[in-house]
């Protein structure tokens, strides 16, 4: 399918969503969301595909929002419009979501980022929630999901006072998985995305399920939706299969079943 504000590919096992309003610094208004979650939906349908990744240029992953888009907004229509909901729909999607980031992830664009299961970024990669400069806080999960990230007290100061994490800081507390030169962060990110995809396809999906559990839950829920998941996997043909070629020293052969 082609979109208007995104491209999109597959690498083997892996499908790449681009946003690509470069003249906009990627700002994310309705129209990209929209073709955001509709490309990811498809990948994350398709039995060919195993992870995702999703980047921007090198020179911005998503600078915010569209503010244009709701500068005139009130309390009422802000309920009314679906914006927002394309970030919790985002972290809905079963498949393992990897973020490559380049430049600028400020705003909306940050919180996309957080939404997704890992983080890549090049060495020149800047976070920040600035929304405090234009009167609002984040909104779509920057306030929640940087706080889990980096704690309290810096998030405080992120949101408070609009400071921005460079890649070095953002690896340091924790926010990001990886850094690496401008020159490869996405071929690095395709790489680790291809490795997760070659992985046994439904203990990938439930071992998700089980982390972001652990993100959200108290500990005892969480601990207790593990178990479900783990005894779920016993039910699988990879389980059988992978069990199987460890005990016989072979590599396995998943099926995603």
């Amino acid at each position: 399918m082609t979109y208007e504000h995104i491209l999109t590919r597959s690498e083997g096992k892996v499908g790449i969503a681009q946003l690509n309003r470069p003249k906009a610094l990627n700002a994310l208004n309705r129209e990209l969301m929209a073709e955001l979650i509709d490309a990811l939906t498809q990948f994350d349908t398709d039995p060919a595909i195993g992870c995702m990744v999703i980047t921007g240029n090198e020179r911005a992953f998503a600078a915010g929002a569209d503010i244009k888009q709701m500068a005139g907004a009130t309390p009422v229509s802000m309920l009314d419009n679906p914006f927002i909901d394309y970030w919790d729909r985002l972290r809905r999607l079963n498949k393992p979501i990897i973020a490559a980031v380049s430049g600028f992830a400020l705003g909306g664009g940050c919180e996309l980022v957080m939404a997704c299961d890992m983080i890549i970024a090049s060495e020149t990669a800047q976070f920040g929630q600035p929304e405090i400069n234009i009167g609002v806080i984040p909104g779509a999960g920057g306030t929640q999901r940087m706080t889990r990230a980096v704690g309290k007290t810096l998030a405080m100061e992120i949101v408070l006072n609009g400071r921005f994490l460079t890649a070095a800081e953002a690896l340091h507390h924790g926010l990001v998985n990886h850094v690496y030169p401008v020159e490869v962060y996405l071929e690095e990110a395709i790489k680790l995305a291809q490795q997760i995809a070659n992985r046994a396809p439904v203990a990938v999906r439930l071992g998700k399920e089980a982390v972001n559990a652990a993100d959200e839950m108290f500990l005892q829920a969480g601990l207790a939706h593990e178990r479900r998941l783990f005894y779920m996997l016993f039910a699988t043909e990879d389980q059988k299969e992978g069990m199987d070629a460890f005990i016989s020293k072979r590599p396995a052969n998943w099926q995603g079943k």
